[in-house]
């Protein structure tokens, strides 16, 4: 099954467009867990287990596996989350952005050896770098175009000779001549609404994955009212939020818990169509 129907299936089944970000900080979990980087694989597999049944989607950061020497661990994860929770399409969050070669090989690692549905990229390299994923059918690739943090700005909102900004740019590309077999999506950070709804505009029917929400201090509302279309999937994206909402014995019916209010502020945010 390819990412864009197991995300509609399960968007609708589990009611949801709620993403549950995967980024295991080890100083952060729970009483004797805090500091262990090797029980990133049970953290990360608890809070899947709680929140399996009310999200569309869980996006694993590979830099915080990476950067404990925890591949092995998120290559575990994978795989327990096609084993648990086989209805519900994972994307790679790893941000690459090369050609030729070197490409392929980052294709290869998230599609083989991590078995991912998806996959978050830059497509600052051009077409070129995209191109070595989508030799890998129903995969869906997801492009850097208007990001939450405040340096996206840098190169995001500059204007360009035709008069688009660059994130413009992207996001039409995105939505046309680069969208040959429509696979592709955009990343669009909650925190900037209005380019979020530019976007939208610009791509009314792609889906659209949108960190920001919770930490980074994103209202899912405002992002639901900005993005939501009939046939324009999201796939909002909250990390810390859910993952750290407790620090005792009892931290994954807190995030579990947390999970739920956050599903429920984004269906009740959900346009009411006429």
């Amino acid at each position: 099954m390819n990412f864009a129907r197991m995300l509609a299936q399960a968007t609708d089944r589990h009611a949801s467009m709620l993403c549950v970000g995967l980024d295991p900080e080890p100083s952060r979990f729970p009483g004797a867990w805090k500091g262990d980087a090797g029980k990133i694989f049970e953290f990360c597999a608890r809070i899947v287990d709680a929140t399996k049944d009310v999200v569309c989607a869980f996006k694993p950061q590979i830099a915080y596996f990476a950067g404990h020497r925890a591949e092995d661990q998120l290559e575990e994860l994978m795989a327990y989350i096609r084993r648990t929770a086989p209805d519900v399409p994972v994307i790679l969050d790893a941000k690459r952005g090369d050609i030729g070669s070197t490409a392929e090989q980052y294709a290869r690692e998230a599609f083989v050896r991590y078995q991912a549905d998806a996959v978050t990229l830059s497509p600052f390299m051009g077409f070129d770098s995209i191109e070595p994923y989508l030799k890998y059918d129903g995969k869906g690739l997801i492009l850097l175009c208007r990001t939450s943090n405040a340096g996206g700005s840098d190169l995001q909102a500059q204007v360009l000779a035709n008069g688009d900004k660059l994130y413009e740019h992207v996001a039409k590309l995105a939505a046309g001549a680069w969208n040959r077999d429509q696979r592709l999506g955009l990343v669009v950070g909650a925190t900037f609404p209005q380019e979020l709804a530019r976007v939208r505009e610009l791509a009314p029917t792609l889906p659209l994955l949108i960190p920001g929400v919770g930490a980074q201090g994103g209202d899912a509302a405002a992002t639901v009212a900005a993005a939501w279309r009939e046939d324009g999937p999201i796939i909002v994206n909250s990390s810390r939020a859910v993952l750290y909402a407790g620090s005792g014995d009892d931290f994954a019916s807190q995030a579990r818990a947390v999970a739920l209010s956050t599903r429920q502020v984004l269906a009740q945010a959900k346009p009411v169509l006429a």
